[in-house]
């Protein structure tokens, strides 16, 4: 890490800076990132599902000097890739089309000759003295930003929540210990480290907690059942979708699984069904359920250890310790116990703000430091939350957050469509898949096959729509806002 840092110092990243990762699970993620945050660098993850235009959007929003790239990642050339989408431009570095980005690292031997290998960027740091190092990470502020998580907001254009270090350190410290997380366990980080998930109730909490960490790169059941046997995995947080496939794949009782104790999994219903098996068919002690968003650090709610199967699978848990949790109905007046209404969260870890974008911001932090999350949710008589809807819209493909308003304007740039909005579906595999209701330009003959090629070529995997219907309108209210509960009664 401090011969990352040092590379860094090197390279003219000064305190403030953005750095950017786009890269799979890998420890050299791991030291990238904590390198670039040592130097004082603002860590600005980059999703490795993005499309070379999607990733130059964020590193173009954030201005990012300097960024650590995967070779090659699933099949793709993320060089390649990023190539094609900043080929146009006036800037002078290695990207025209990105101005800002002075360097680009490739996180392999090989590289292109006006990038630079992971090993002679390393090298380049090597004049730097430690003493250099260290005094830039005793300059750091506890108040100053450590990282900017892209979300997507109702506009469709991502946006970036800014997280300081004595937020992620606080939250990620009160996490560890209601999770029951422990110096020796042994921890498969699945969820990827662009994800707060990955990144900071993986890498940073095993940090705090001096707990060993198995980065797994790609989700496989058969690779994650292997890993969990070989490494005495001890630890294992993800979504539904991952334990249900382990718990149900053919081949599991021929791993030694034994020594899983802490699941800690959410993003998604819960099947009551599924914390009892994991109680009864894994003997795993712990199962336990959470609620966050990028916008609060990652988390809100968090059930406790002890909690009974319904409240795991039922509830998101109770607000953690220095948190306050509010549901309101559409006035911004408290509801009743009982009854559903918006998710208001405020606390020590709710973000500063997106970054350079005060509208923005105020449109989700009140005056009075209250972040509107966009879910609609339940408190109980307990106070555990249970989520009901999502007024944002958001589905939850397979662990990841598909947002329909930046699928509907990506899928918008297709020629042959004069209209479209996308929902969330039920889907037995991932847990919802989106479907894109659209109205053909007039004389178009583009199929649904069609355009799902053409959206896995210009999105995300997880943000393609599954199935497509083709309308001869979509259905309006008074003001033009399109009746998405319409469209999901359709489905």
């Amino acid at each position: 890490m401090e011969r990352a840092a040092a590379a860094c110092i090197a390279s003219g990243v000064a305190p403030g800076d953005r750095v950017a990762v786009w890269a799979p699970n890998t420890l050299d993620w791991i030291v990238a990132a904590l390198g670039a945050v040592t130097a004082g660098a603002v860590l600005v993850p980059v999703n490795t599902r993005f499309k070379g235009t999607e990733a130059a959007y964020v590193l173009r929003r954030t201005r990012a000097k300097l960024l650590f790239v995967t070779g090659t990642f699933l099949g793709t050339s993320y060089v390649a890739s990023l190539r094609r989408a900043a080929r146009e431009g006036t800037g002078h570095g290695p990207l025209p089309g990105l101005p800002q980005l002075e360097k680009v690292v490739v996180l392999s031997d090989d590289a292109p000759a006006d990038f630079v290998t992971w090993q002679d960027f390393l090298a380049g740091g090597a004049a730097v003295p430690a003493g250099t190092v260290r005094g830039r990470a005793d300059a750091l502020r506890p108040d100053a930003p450590s990282d900017i998580v892209f979300t997507s907001g109702t506009t469709g254009h991502p946006k970036g929540a800014v997280i300081t270090h004595a937020q992620t350190l606080r939250a990620y410290d009160v996490w560890s210990e209601l999770a029951g997380l422990r110096e020796g366990d042994r921890y498969l980080i699945i969820n990827p480290f662009f994800h707060t998930f990955g990144y900071k109730a993986g890498v940073i909490a095993c940090l705090l907690r001096g707990a060993t960490m198995i980065p797994q790169p790609v989700f496989s059941v058969e690779t994650a059942l292997a890993n969990i046997a070989a490494e005495r995995i001890s630890v294992l947080p993800g979504p539904p979708t991952l334990h249900q496939q382990i718990l149900d794949h053919p081949a599991r009782d021929r791993h030694d699984l034994s020594a899983l104790r802490l699941v800690v999994t959410g993003a998604a219903v819960v099947p009551l069904a599924l914390v009892e098996r994991l109680r009864s068919e894994l003997k795993i002690s712990t199962v336990l359920t959470a609620y966050g968003l990028s916008e609060s650090s990652g988390i809100v709610t968090m059930c406790r250890r002890g909690d009974p199967p319904e409240v795991i699978a039922s509830t998101s848990g109770r607000a953690i310790p220095g948190t306050e949790v509010r549901i309101v109905d559409a006035a911004g007046r408290p509801t009743a116990p009982g009854d559903p209404g918006e998710v208001l969260v405020r606390g020590y870890h709710v973000m500063s703000g997106y970054f350079e974008d005060p509208a923005g911001t105020a449109r989700t932090l009140t005056p009075d430091g209250w972040l509107r999350t966009g879910d609609v949710g339940v408190l109980d008589a307990a106070g555990n939350l249970r989520i009901t809807d999502r007024i944002k819209d958001m589905f939850i493909v397979g662990g990841f957050n598909a947002y329909p308003a930046e699928i509907e304007q990506l899928l918008g740039r297709h020629p042959d469509i004069a209209d479209v909005a996308v929902v969330g579906i039920p889907d037995p595999r991932l847990g919802e898949v989106g479907k894109a209701y659209a109205v053909r330009r007039a004389g178009s003959a583009l199929t649904a096959d069609d355009l799902i090629a053409w959206s896995r070529r210009e999105m995300a995997n997880y943000k393609v729509p599954r199935e497509v219907a083709f309308v001869t309108e979509l259905p309006r209210n008074a003001s033009g806002k399109v009746l998405k509960r319409t469209l999901r009664g359709a489905c």
